[in-house]
């Protein structure tokens, strides 16, 4: 192709949209590619199918070991777009060197696809509750933001005992919240209504608030509690799922958390801003008591065809070779629990997160899980240890739109503490 890319039509793109051997790339930000309208284009989504390999990425040393995750290879036919034309042509060489030879550009996406009524876009059901840092700038700086229709917010810095990692450097305005102000430091469940009523008010949520939760990846060097983990984005999703619970009717989670902040360029603080407590939460907790499963209602649903338990852990601890926290002697699973592999370890979740710690594509979490046998047909309550993993499972299906999704709160640490319980150990045997 020498120094000239091949340019492709519309029409081209739609006769390739079911082709096995092809494979579309959108290079535009993650936020975007789920449906965020980032540039004030006519509607919002990507081209049915395609992949999120984000020009932002092509900056990082391991960018084709990204490529290769995403099982995109040298046999298929890649066509690749984005906001300008440019963008993608910047990829698709990147693409040849290489060494890949079937690599062409649609320049047109912007003008004709995200235009035009008539050509398919998917997104991510909920994306407006996954927020990009452009709009969270935009909240702060008094404009009124797409997607948000209210008079009072609320942005959270969320850690677990760690108030160091916002005092070094916050996001202006925001206020922090010790993950223990809204789980209890016996059990790791979400507190009782009266408790999460007074921790609530106390940092000026009602139920009314649009609340916007985000976190911090710390290293061992910043004294986390949580070593190598990305602790502060669990936190903030975790306390996204307890308001929820709560009756927040309106809680957005700041996508990649503080490092996309950070990668936009925006301005941090260090001022340690003083909360504004609010008189009354303004319902009655928990207002959706559904989100919450506790271990009685467990069982039930181990032995009922319609709902499962979805184990969102390491192998490791899902057979039993280590528990995964140093307080949890007992070793094993849960038995009929489906496993929902969450990664490396107890503390991350790199299996649903992409490099820069934004949340996975979507479709490729999905497609995973489906291959599990989890299914949006069912009730599942995705539980963990102690709840922050499950958490970050059940807020992707939430995303999802899927219909029944719920935390079992207790999770292995509840579950394993009654000896009256069963679990098993080894590699599971197949479902016949």
């Amino acid at each position: 192709m020498g120094n000239s890319l091949q340019r492709i039509s519309t029409q081209t793109v739609l006769e390739r949209l079911n082709n096995p051997l092809t494979i579309i790339i959108d290079v535009r930000p993650v936020d975007a590619y789920n449906g965020w309208e980032l540039k004030n284009e006519k509607r919002g989504g990507h081209i049915p199918g395609a992949k999120s390999l984000p020009l932002k990425w092509t900056t990082y040393i391991d960018w084709i070991e990204m490529v290769q995750h995403k099982q995109i290879t040298p046999v298929h036919q890649l066509i690749i777009y984005g906001y300008s034309p440019t963008e993608a042509e910047t990829v698709a060489r990147l693409f040849l060197k290489a060494g890949y030879t079937d690599v062409a550009v649609y320049p047109y996406f912007c003008e004709e696809w995200l235009t035009s009524e008539s050509l398919p876009l998917s997104r991510l059901k909920r994306y407006q509750h996954l927020v990009p840092a452009s709009w969270v700038k935009q909240l702060i700086d008094g404009q009124n933001p797409i997607n948000y229709h209210n008079d009072k917010h609320v942005i959270v810095h969320a850690h677990y005992r760690n108030r160091n990692a916002y005092l070094s450097g916050h996001i202006p305005g925001a206020i922090d919240m010790d993950t223990n102000s809204i789980e209890s430091t016996e059990t790791w469940n979400r507190k009782s209504p009266e408790e999460l009523k007074e921790a609530l008010e106390k940092h000026g949520i009602t139920s009314d608030t649009t609340v916007v939760m985000y976190g911090k990846f710390m290293s061992p060097r910043n004294e986390d509690p949580f070593p190598g983990s990305a602790a502060g984005d669990l936190g903030a999703i975790r306390c996204a799922f307890i308001m929820q619970y709560a009756g927040v009717k309106d809680v957005r989670v700041l996508n990649g958390g503080f490092q996309s902040w950070e990668d936009s360029g925006y301005e941090i603080s260090t001022t340690d801003e003083p909360k504004k407590p609010a008189k009354d939460f303004g319902a009655k907790i928990p207002r959706q008591p559904h989100l919450a499963v506790d271990t009685p209602q467990a069982k039930e649903m181990l032995a009922a065809k319609d709902s499962e338990l979805v184990s969102v852990r390491s192998w490791p601890e899902f057979t039993g070779e280590v528990s995964g926290y140093n307080y949890i002697e007992k070793k094993g699973r849960i038995p009929g629990a489906i496993f929902a592999d969450c990664g490396s370890d107890a503390y991350h979740m790199e299996n649903y997160r992409n490099f820069d710690h934004t949340t996975r594509e979507y479709q490729e979490i999905e497609q995973i899980w489906r291959q599990n046998g989890i299914t949006a047909d069912k009730h599942l309550a995705f539980y963990c240890g102690t709840g922050w993993r499950g958490s970050e499972a059940w807020f992707n299906a939430w995303l999802l739109g899927w219909p029944n999704v719920s935390v079992y709160d207790g999770g292995w640490f509840e579950w394993s503490n009654d000896p009256m319980n069963p679990y098993e150990t080894g590699i599971p045997e197949p479902v016949e």
